[in-house]
């Protein structure tokens, strides 16, 4: 099974994977609405609005990992669009490090940042940016979303802007 083809479900509760964002670009974030760095919620938007007509999209999934996320699926989908106005597609809660992360994480998570240091999520916020190529490019929390690295590399695998 390819990182495309790990199942997870949505915060609504439908099967999904990566393969349906097959030839696009995405970047899967652990998000947690009581983490001091919840406003990159925010800057995440923005990159949604930007590029999102150009096959770009971010992916959201909550963690409890960190003890920083809400505990019901309703109050998260409201903090989240109340607060932020996210539009990008949340996922149901996961877990990200240890024997029962999920298997989304537990295969982000051999990827080196670009530091060359692979390993555990260190925080909320972690960024893994998916380009077209299969290649899986990764950001530590403290990364913002319009950090020029990731901005870089995402007009630099979409489609010239029309």
């Amino acid at each position: 099974m390819t990182l495309m083809d790990i199942p997870f479900h949505t915060i609504d509760g439908a099967e999904t994977s990566l393969a349906q964002y097959a030839g696009t670009v995405v970047l899967v974030v652990n998000v947690a609405s009581r983490c001091g760095l919840a406003p990159q919620y925010e800057k995440l938007e923005q990159l949604q609005e930007t590029y999102g007509s150009r096959g770009f999209t971010v992916i959201g999934f909550p963690s409890n990992q960190f003890l920083q996320e809400l505990k019901t699926t309703d109050a998260i989908k409201e903090y989240c669009s109340t607060t932020w106005g996210v539009t990008f597609p949340m996922m149901e809660k996961v877990r990200l490090n240890g024997r029962n992360a999920h298997p989304l994480y537990a295969e982000l998570t051999t990827h080196p940042d670009v530091e060359g240091k692979a390993g555990r999520v260190t925080w909320n916020f972690e960024k893994f940016l998916l380009t077209p190529d299969g290649a899986v490019h990764r950001f530590r929390p403290t990364t913002e979303p319009d950090d020029p690295r990731i901005v870089g590399l995402i007009e630099e695998s979409l489609p010239a802007a029309a």
